[in-house]
């Protein structure tokens, strides 16, 4: 009679306790996934954070500096073109060396 009453049992589906505790399990284990990866996400997401930070320290002398260069350009537009060549050459001079101090590192 008891495997009977086990066969019973295992026939019939799991009570309404028994589907809120294990609903309950599942909601508290995906909260702490959750806290997990925002946790990973901060710690990963620190440096850009910390340098949008800096950026916006400056934000006033970023803003006047803009601003004056918009005048030269549109006093001077020759001279922003030379201007961004050699910004943009640096910019790539930069990201060779860095490389190249990479590869021998």
């Amino acid at each position: 009679m008891t495997s009977r009453a086990a066969e019973q049992q295992q026939d019939q589906p799991p009570s309404r306790a028994e589907r809120k505790a294990r609903l309950l399990a599942t909601i508290e284990q995906q909260r702490i996934d959750i806290l997990v990866e925002s946790s990973r996400w901060r710690e990963a997401s620190r440096p850009l954070d910390d340098g949008w930070r800096s950026l916006m320290r400056f934000r006033s002398v970023i803003l006047a500096a803009g601003g004056l260069a918009v005048l030269q350009s549109a006093r001077h537009p020759s001279s922003l073109v030379r201007v961004g060549k050699r910004i943009a050459a640096g910019a790539l001079l930069l990201n060779r060396a860095r490389r190249l101090f990479n590869q021998f590192r």
